[in-house]
């Protein structure tokens, strides 16, 4: 099968490699699969990983390991990516995602989604509506990570909440939020990225406009994947507020720690989230994608397709190319 392997720091590739064996999973051919935040991080050495990079897919069962699985043959899917070893506490306790023995589709330990097939246990899986196109079904896996803030974060229809960041979650973190509460503004960097925030409906200043002190923010979301995005959320949450961290990236963020203890800042890192309630969100239109989308590329355009992916808002592999 066709793949794209990350061989070392800077140097991916598109190789023929050996289709996936099952192992008691199913096995999945990937129809679309989407390059986020992560996957540019992983190309600058983030976790270590060598393999094939990607986390954000749909595809279609083609096989199961076992006859209880065989149901999901034929099925249009998403997976949720991390597999526990199903002995530890974690596992016991339904936290997968906190296995210390877990993998990671295309992060850790298991091969991703840029590829002709991957494999996940049925138990990872969600069937997609009929409703949903390919191109919005390849934005559950990130959704899902947006909805994971509202899991953990007291929200309602009183909390005023920023964003920093104008990327693709930045952008999905917004409108999940908006959900729940109308008073959310998306700070961002990017002329052309605010716009789309604009045209969702959403309030989206330039990163720098000032804030009066008395204005600042119940919830500040750090998802700029930049190390002076926590400089900046500390300047706009409130004392006794929530800075959460969304930001996943290849480095250190320097920042003083004093306005945490002084302000009595509670911080929350955020990562995996909810597929059902991201699935509902994309399907009953609350939350847009399509504006995101900048490019559709096929995998043998993937060089061109990761610089891209580095400036625009959403760029997405087409398999079936």
């Amino acid at each position: 099968m066709k793949a794209l392997v990350l061989n070392h720091p800077g140097s991916i590739t598109l190789q023929d490699v050996r289709a996936p064996e099952p192992n008691g999973d199913c096995r999945i051919r990937v129809r679309m699969a989407g390059i986020c935040g992560t996957d540019l991080e992983l190309l600058e050495g983030y976790a270590g990983f060598r393999g094939i990079p990607g986390h954000e897919f749909v595809g279609v069962v083609e096989t199961a390991s076992s006859p209880d699985d065989t149901p999901w043959v034929g099925r249009r899917v998403v997976g949720e990516i991390n597999i526990g070893c199903g002995r530890c506490e974690w596992c016991a306790a339904g936290v997968k995602e906190h296995c210390l023995n877990r993998t990671v589709v295309g992060i850790r330990g298991r091969g991703g989604a840029f590829a002709d097939l991957l494999c996940l246990p049925a138990a990872n899986l969600h069937e997609v509506p009929g409703s949903m196109d390919d191109e919005t079904a390849v934005f559950v896996e990130p959704t899902a990570a947006a909805c994971r803030i509202l899991e953990q974060v007291a929200i309602d229809d009183r909390t005023h909440v920023a964003v920093l960041g104008d990327g693709r979650m930045g952008l999905l973190v917004a409108q999940v939020i908006r959900t729940v509460t109308p008073d959310v503004t998306l700070f961002g960097r990017h002329a052309h990225k605010l716009e789309i925030a604009r045209a969702l409906g959403l309030t989206a200043p330039p990163t720098d406009a000032p804030v009066p002190g008395t204005a600042r923010f119940d919830v500040v979301v750090d998802a700029t994947g930049r190390a002076e995005g926590m400089r900046r959320a500390l300047e706009l949450v409130r004392p006794r507020g929530t800075l959460v961290m969304k930001s996943t990236f290849h480095g250190e963020a320097t920042m003083a720690s004093w306005p945490v203890v002084v302000n009595e800042v509670t911080l929350v890192g955020s990562r995996c989230g909810p597929f059902r309630r991201a699935i509902q969100l994309l399907e009953s239109g609350a939350v847009s994608v399509r504006p995101l989308v900048s490019r559709v590329a096929a995998l043998h355009e993937y060089e061109s397709a990761f610089a891209d992916a580095r400036v625009a808002v959403k760029v997405l592999f087409d398999l079936g190319r």
